[in-house]
């Protein structure tokens, strides 16, 4: 069944004349064209589907509630904030709901760029298209099972092979739940199978490096590398396109819970031998490359030092991708971003660089 409630809202700024004009969903066309987060201006009146990231109740100086939402779509997120008719709005506007919103936009506000509501209602079926409002990985899902069962098949340890096989064998529970999970919450590859596109980019880069340098042992670096991100299936909840830390991953954090779950796995596979052990465990216990980041140790192999080398390479190029789906047509500058600490150039490619 669907909700099918409306919200009104308006600024406080706004004369109480304009409260008879406020649109309610019976009064809306069945479908809207949709509106993109890139594309917002200031001034729009915004009629379109989202998806909402977040929701909280705020309260104003005089003690009254207001809710702010975070609405996302496939190009980024913008805020929304409703000022009237908050505990309906917050009833419907669920994180991972697709959402039927409209209000003015403006980029210029003391609660920063957003859309005042003046309507929310749960989208129905049909429309809008879910690519429009959710973001995926841009090579196909088949594409990246078959390249990750190809590398698997690489791996000629047979200890590290059965590990992996644990962990990424068709059926298995683990592998459910590490298929469909995002890579993050905010920065990089946070959508449904962004963890399988972020892994296997990893030790894909990490299997062509290993041959690069002496020493390093390929088939524990891509077992590593296939596994360091584990622990999110744990630190990680989505409900629809909404993505929440678990209270697990809150009071344990993603490597502590990952380590755990490879070296119960390990523990398990009787006779499993110390040493291969050790060094895969390590490299998920260092992937971050420094305490401040959240490792317990630093990479003090070189196999551990490669996987964070391409992880933190894999992270930063993930944001490139997400900052360039945000930018509008003809922009190349995107604004400062916090995973970048700074502001990303998108030259121009193609024919467009030979006409320019």
């Amino acid at each position: 069944m669907h909700v099918n409630r409306s919200t009104t809202a308006h600024s406080p700024a706004e004369p109480s004349a304009d409260r008879s004009n406020l649109a309610r969903p019976m009064e809306l066309a069945q479908t809207a064209a949709k509106v993109f987060v890139r594309d917002l201006v200031e001034g729009q009146v915004v009629d379109s589907f989202f998806v909402v990231r977040e929701r909280a109740k705020r309260q104003k100086r005089n003690g009254e509630d207001f809710l702010k939402l975070q609405l996302g779509d496939s190009t980024g997120m913008v805020q929304a904030v409703c000022w009237e008719g908050v505990d309906d709005a917050f009833e419907c506007a669920c994180p991972g709901t697709v959402v039927r919103v409209t209000g003015p936009y403006s980029g210029e506000s003391r609660y920063g760029a957003s859309i005042t509501l003046r309507s929310l209602e749960v989208a129905r079926d049909g429309t809008y298209d879910p690519a429009d409002v959710v973001d995926s990985p841009p090579v196909p899902y088949d594409q990246m099972v078959g390249d990750l069962r190809d590398l698997v098949g690489t791996v000629q340890d047979p200890w590290l092979r059965s590990l992996l096989d644990r962990f990424f064998a068709e059926g298995s529970e683990v592998w459910e739940r590490w298929r469909e999970a995002p890579a993050a919450k905010y920065y990089h590859q946070a959508y449904r199978h962004g963890l399988l596109e972020h892994c296997l980019s990893v030790a894909q880069g990490v299997s062509a490096m290993a041959s690069t340098f002496p020493g390093i042992d390929r088939d524990v670096a891509v077992t590593g590398a296939l596994l360091h991100d584990i622990g999110k299936i744990e630190a990680y909840a989505t409900e629809g396109a909404s993505i929440e830390m678990t209270d697990a991953g809150k009071l344990q954090g993603e490597i502590p819970l990952g380590y755990y779950m490879v070296r119960r796995e390990m523990e398990r596979l009787d006779g499993f031998p110390a040493e291969p052990a050790e060094a895969v465990l390590h490299i998920i216990l260092a992937h971050h490359g420094a305490l401040e980041h959240g490792s317990p140790v630093v990479p003090c192999t070189r196999e551990a030092t490669l996987v964070h080398m391409i992880d933190n390479l894999g992270g930063r190029l993930g944001s490139f991708d997400r900052l360039e789906k945000s930018l509008g047509d003809g922009e190349r500058w995107s604004g400062f971003d916090r995973a970048l600490s700074g502001s990303a150039y998108f030259a121009p490619v193609g024919e467009e660089r030979r006409a320019a």
